[in-house]
């Protein structure tokens, strides 16, 4: 075996285009010839699917072909962390990330694809002052480099987006779409994202996400009251702005929000606590049997065993103590659907106690309905959002009770990012915001964790854009000080004080820092056709060590890492029991999987023998480390990529 049969490790984020040919051609095999697709054929065999009518509905714009471009294009930038502007480093959940979001989210989507259960964002509203957008696409990461002052500039960058400009809406768009379309991707099958707009393009917008996540994907488009006054210089003193709640999936439910210190919904108790009911079945008439057929499934009922309340015992397996079927029709006895999936279902039933989280009750005909028990009183709110608690007003006092005065205009109040959050989160999920702001969000996560003992985290995105503070010179310089302080001011609150009793973890207090940063990789360069061939041999022997000069080791294994798909917050661990070699070993837990990385510039077989790897460990080293031999060894013990 020869090392150039080695698998290398990835250099790039993923090619979207190139994944969504091989899902096409997974799904349709018969419509590609030679790797290509014959649109005849695909035409063919999607039949009357097909709209080849001359005039037909669609939403386009001048520059989307563009923006699709933009999309498709992988990222060759990487994410470096900086330990010295994060608080508790090692430990913590939480990830900052200061960069243009669009390359961020590319380099996010393999480590984080259908992980993130909420995005809330508030993108530039396109008032023609404040809305920054690339002028070329040629090098997403050039843009970034010289927008940051990391690059020099020849000036064409930088643009504000007047509403005189031909461009106006369809620049905001080009912008938007390719941003939008990734975070549908991170978005989890139940995940919802809520995006704040004004006038000027929640029109768009709502065109927008109907294309990249599905019309009836749409769920709401609230109304907020987000200034007390309003704009008394117009003829109508416009007071309000909007946020658009869109779903992934469109049998996603959004949660009750908890009615404080009202108990008195709940009029039964079990060993657990207080609870009420409510059925299982889901009484939409939109939804049944007909376009949710998963969601229509037999629960079966012990007839034998009731408490005091008269409820029943439930089972998704018939047998001969659950022998009662219980099937989701409605009073017609036309066939409707539960409002929870199987996994669900069988999450909350304890089979061996009343105090199961479903129950069964007997009706009048003697048949049986299926109830969920809740144990909190909720409400859900109504479409127009009109508490004091969610006027811009309200975020600029937060913001100066930290300290932070007069260095961000409008940032947004925590009670509507927290109300949000509330809608769609639990305990334990991940919620990204990629338009970060002063960090309205940070804030509000770590205060909902302190308050009811979660465990969310938080990816926050920001543009490092230029301020005129010397105190903050970046709006990412704000965002990460306004994260800090909120630590401390809870920390500063709980002196003296017993943490809470159902904490089942420590409260993450801090927060990971990563910076968009140019590759540890080196890139090749296109030559022009007619270069001598001394230059080729002179940029081919660059590559005989592919990383860059003066590389770092952290920066290389989170690149790494990155790359091969694993979360930024892996634990990397370095394997002390051999002296001879500085290996980590880097394990994301959620994912259930690991991998080993030795970056010395010599890997012995022996190390790896030692190591005790097995086909199912990954172990990455460069391709300089290992000869033909040792590679060949290798292979037949491990997994093996090279650098």
């Amino acid at each position: 075996m020869n090392k150039k049969d080695v698998e290398k490790v990835e250099i790039t984020s993923g090619d979207i285009k190139a994944e969504q040919i091989e899902q096409l051609k997974a799904i349709f095999p018969e419509v590609f010839t030679e790797d290509n697709i014959d649109f005849a054929k695909l035409k063919a065999t999607l039949g009357e699917i097909i709209d080849d009518r001359p005039e037909r509905y669609s939403f386009t714009w001048a520059g989307k072909r563009e923006a699709i471009q933009m999309l498709q294009t992988p990222s060759k930038a990487t994410l470096k962390p900086e330990r010295s502007e994060s608080v508790d480093f090692d430990n913590t959940q939480n990830l900052f990330i200061e960069g243009d979001n669009l390359e961020v989210l590319k380099l996010l989507r393999k480590s984080y694809s259908g992980q993130v259960k909420m995005i809330y964002i508030d993108p530039p509203y396109n008032t023609g002052n404040d809305f920054i957008y690339p002028d070329n696409y040629t090098d997403p990461l050039d843009n970034y480099l010289e927008l940051t002052g990391q690059k020099d500039s020849e000036g064409n960058l930088q643009t504000s987006n007047p509403e005189t400009s031909g461009r106006y809406h369809s620049a905001w768009l080009s912008m938007m779409y390719p941003r939008l379309f990734l975070a549908r991707q991170l978005l989890r099958d139940d995940g919802v994202i809520f995006v704040s707009i004004d006038d000027h393009e929640v029109h768009n917008l709502r065109l927008l996400m109907n294309e990249i996540f599905g019309e009836e994907n749409f769920f709401c488009q609230v109304i907020i009251r987000a200034n007390s006054r309003g704009q008394t210089y117009k003829q109508i003193a416009k007071t309000h702005e909007y946020i658009l709640i869109y779903t992934k999936n469109i049998d996603t439910e959004l949660f009750g929000l908890e009615k404080i210190g009202d108990q008195d919904d709940l009029n039964f108790q079990d060993n657990l606590g207080r609870f009420n009911i409510r059925e299982l079945r889901n009484r939409n008439p939109q939804f049944g049997k007909h376009n949710r057929p998963n969601l229509f499934y037999p629960i079966y009922v012990n007839p034998k065993t009731v408490d005091k309340d008269g409820f029943y015992p439930v089972s998704l397996n018939q047998s001969t103590e659950y022998s009662v079927q219980v099937e989701p029709f409605n009073s017609a006895s036309n066939p409707s659907c539960w409002r929870w999936g199987k996994t669900k279902v069988d999450e909350n039933i304890d089979h061996n106690s009343l105090n199961s989280n479903l129950i069964a009750k007997r009706k009048k005909d003697g048949s049986y309905s299926i109830y969920e028990k809740y144990r909190k009183t909720t409400y859900s709110p109504k479409s127009i959002w009109d508490d004091n608690s969610f006027l811009n007003e309200t975020g600029t006092i937060e913001l100066r009770n930290l300290g932070i005065e007069g260095v961000f205009d409008f940032p947004k109040p925590l009670n509507l990012i927290k109300q949000s959050i509330n809608l769609s989160c639990e305990d334990n999920d991940i919620i990204l915001d990629f338009f970060s702001g002063s960090s309205t969000t940070g804030q509000a996560v770590l205060e909902l964790n302190h308050e009811d003992g979660g465990n969310r985290k938080f990816i926050l995105v920001q543009l490092p854009q230029k301020t005129n503070n010397p105190q903050f010179p970046t709006i990412a310089d704000i965002s990460k000080e306004r994260i800090r302080r909120s630590i401390q001011k809870i920390k500063s609150s709980e002196n003296g004080k017993l943490p809470l009793q159902n904490r089942e973890t420590p409260e993450d207090l801090g927060f990971k820092v990563l910076k968009l940063s140019k590759s540890n990789y080196r890139q090749s360069a296109e030559l022009p056709s007619d270069t001598e061939p001394k230059a080729y041999i002179e940029q081919l022997e660059l590559f005989n060590d592919p990383l860059v000069d003066g590389w770092e080791p952290e920066n290389v294994r989170y690149e790494v890492m990155l790359k091969q798909g694993y979360s930024l917050t892996s634990r990397i661990e370095e394997v002390t029991e051999i002296e001879s070699a500085t290996i980590y070993k880097i394990t994301d837990e959620d994912k259930r999987q690991h991998f080993y990385i030795s970056l010395d510039n010599q890997f012995h077989f022996e190390t790896a023998r030692t190591l005790k790897l097995t086909k199912n460990d990954l172990l990455v080293c460069r391709d300089m480390a290992i000869d033909d031999t040792t590679a060949a060894n290798l292979v037949l013990q491990c997994r093996l990529k090279t650098i």
